[in-house]
């Protein structure tokens, strides 16, 4: 039956630019915003059987049944019923699934693939069930941005909801094996694994790290059900968001657990969140989480949210609008709660942890924890994960060698770093000095007219020694700080990516 279905959407050509040509851009723009209608609209008259896959599997509208037909002929509707994907009502088809197209590009190239998962609230216009299973949306694409892409022969995907960070996956592992919480969501992983011909994932029922108890893998990807959920009754505990522990103690959980299942030199590259409270800074914390169990860590917070915004975010994610009694005794549940426990804010963002091996236990080579926030926004930005993983290797080329050993390297500028110099009226010596990153995490760092002259003259050519000592001449500085000084500030600059090591 799915190799029917396969051919009825590839038939119809069911793919992501032919919708966008059928509804047009403003109807995209209006979807994106949860406004359905001009989609609708845009649909309703059109034979076209993209056109009423798209009504049905989109935007969640009951089809007469003939028209459904006409538009999946080898699978016919008592297939689609079988499946699951549509329940039949006398002479109409009500979807019961969400099925569309997903396309994307990474380093392997461009890739698309059909997504099955529940219907949202924008179809149903209902409050989403407890077992509810995502399908793609903003942290789907995120974490497939993160995932680093260098091959590796194995991978797990902890919660892994509708198999889509499992596909992303398996396009540079050898095997993958996916775990869920959710006989559900596994189900319909394994729909999206047979439906794209993806092979080589297993899947497995169980919570966190117990089904994979005693194996190792040589990365581990999550966006785990860390949201901050009140333990109190009449709160709804969400399958795919709700991982029924007490503030953020869920994603402590996760990455503690990582240590026991890396492979040595292992990375893992995960989503959550951190509670600030009012005696303890969040960033920190969650960099103490991997610390703490022996990691090396990189946390890179990208939000942060007060109380009152973060109740209200995950409870209109949940389908409950603002001005009703159940948004306003929901809000005060998680109000409640945070004031209980001393919340101030809750920080989103990226974690990447990777095991020691014998390269970082060796010697004088410092373990690697990094805990920054994003100095620019981070929404829609694609390879983020090779950035991070091409920086790693970098600062590991680096991270033994002492101050006389790096000045004596040669350092190349990264070819998307620019530089924007602010002037007071009438003066020749500029005020502010900025180094832009392009690509990676767009980071905007500052820097004095010695740094920007340092970074500025590294094209591979000189060892970094030699530009330090020609610009302490050129500015009239002392040359032993100066040196001291761009040591420091070089190795920083290699781990954001904005210089290079030539070796």
């Amino acid at each position: 039956m799915i190799s029917s279905l396969r051919a009825d959407l590839d038939a119809a050509r069911y793919r992501v630019d032919r919708l966008d040509g059928l509804w047009g851009q403003a109807a995209e723009a209006a979807l994106q915003r949860g406004n359905r209608v001009p989609a609708s609209r845009a649909l309703a008259a059109s034979d076209d059987p993209a056109a009423r896959l798209a009504r049905a599997f989109v935007l969640g509208e009951t089809l007469p049944a003939a028209e459904l037909a006409a538009a999946l002929p080898r699978l016919g509707l008592a297939g689609a019923e079988r499946l699951g994907l549509v329940a039949l009502e006398g002479d109409r088809a009500r979807p019961l699934l969400d099925l569309r197209p997903y396309a994307f590009v990474d380093p392997h190239g461009a890739g698309e693939w059909w997504i099955a998962s529940d219907l949202g609230e924008l179809a149903t216009g209902a409050p989403l069930r407890v077992d509810h299973v995502l399908g793609v949306g903003g942290a789907s694409t995120t974490l497939a941005a993160l995932q680093f892409p260098d091959p590796v022969g194995s991978v797990l995907d902890l919660g892994t909801g509708c198999g889509i960070q499992a596909l992303h996956a398996r396009r540079f592992a050898e095997r993958v094996v996916a775990t869920d919480i959710s006989e559900r969501a596994l189900a319909l992983a394994r729909l999206n694994a047979e439906l794209n011909g993806v092979d080589g994932i297993e899947f497995r029922l169980g919570s966190l790290y117990e089904p994979v108890a005693h194996e190792r893998f040589d990365r581990i990807v999550s966006n785990p059900p860390f949201v901050i959920t009140p333990r109190v009754p009449g709160v709804p505990e969400y399958e795919y968001r709700d991982g029924g522990r007490e503030g953020d103690a869920l994603v402590a959980e996760v990455v503690a657990g990582a240590a026991a299942h890396l492979t040595p030199g292992g990375t893992a590259q995960l989503l959550g969140n951190w509670e600030y409270r009012w005696n303890a800074d969040g960033l920190e914390r969650a960099a103490d989480w991997a610390a703490d169990a022996g990691l090396e860590v990189w946390v890179i917070e990208r939000d942060r949210l007060d109380p009152a915004r973060y109740a209200e975010t995950w409870i209109r994610d949940g389908g409950t609008r603002p001005g009703t009694p159940d948004f306003e005794r929901l809000c005060g549940a998680w109000l409640d709660d945070f004031v209980r426990r001393g919340v101030t804010e809750v920080g989103f963002g990226y974690l990447v942890l990777r095991a020691p091996d014998a390269a970082s236990a060796a010697p004088h080579t410092p373990r690697f924890r990094r805990a920054e926030r994003a100095s620019a926004p981070l929404d829609g930005v694609t390879g983020i994960g090779a950035h991070l993983s091409a920086a790693l290797a970098a600062r590991d080329g680096i991270a033994g060698l002492d101050d006389e050993a790096l000045l004596a390297t040669r350092l190349q500028v990264a070819g998307d770093v620019t530089e924007e110099r602010s002037h007071w009226p009438g003066e020749e010596d500029p005020s502010v000095i900025v180094l832009r990153q392009g690509g990676g995490l767009r980071r905007e760092l500052r820097a004095d007219p010695a740094l920007a002259a340092v970074v500025g003259a590294c094209d591979g050519e000189l060892p970094l020694g030699v530009i330090v000592d020609a610009v302490a001449e050129l500015l009239g500085a002392d040359v032993a700080p100066l040196r001291a000084a761009t040591a420091a500030e070089a190795r920083e600059l290699v781990v954001d990516g904005v210089l290079a090591p030539v070796l």
